[in-house]
């Protein structure tokens, strides 16, 4: 079952997240940010091929660059039951088209079920991406996500800024 949006921190778990995309590319990105999903068992294998078609096709229509070196991919996804977050770090930054025009450094990668179920509820999924959009307009939640040392952290800097 979904949080309330002061515990939304409690959906990214440090096994879906990284701190050093390799990825030069959107698609390079998408695909990386699935792969780790698929490791960390938080997504199917099979839904990872339909995952980055679904990212390619959200971003063809418009850019998830919010600014700020931040972008929040994300996408509803036929076979999901909940949803599915990832929090990823590209230091080296990956262009986005981002609506200022820089790049990408912090990516909310967020996939949810195309409709609501036991695990699912829209209406507290709307409040975790407002969570989200909160969050990444904090210039100290930025500076210290790109500063953290291990993805259990990542996640503890999720936590703080949820409580504060």
């Amino acid at each position: 079952m979904q949080t309330e949006a002061k515990d939304s921190w409690k959906l990214f778990k440090p096994s879906a997240c990284s701190l050093r995309l390799k990825a030069t590319d959107q698609e390079g990105a998408f695909r990386e940010i699935t792969s780790i999903l698929v490791k960390a068992k938080a997504l199917p294998e099979e839904l990872s091929e339909p995952a980055v078609r679904a990212f390619l096709e959200r971003e063809s229509v418009a850019t998830t660059g919010l600014g700020m070196n931040v972008a929040v991919p994300h996408v509803k996804l036929s076979g999901l039951e909940e949803p599915v977050l990832s929090l990823c770090l590209a230091p080296h930054g990956i262009e986005w088209n981002a609506v200022d025009g820089e790049p990408a450094r912090i990516f909310f990668a967020v996939l949810r079920p195309d409709r609501a179920g036991a695990k699912f509820d829209p209406d507290r999924h709307l409040e975790m991406m407002r969570w989200i959009s909160r969050l990444v307009r904090e210039a100290d939640f930025r500076r210290f996500a790109l500063a953290v040392g291990t993805r259990t952290q990542l996640v503890a800097l999720l936590r703080e800024m949820s409580e504060g």
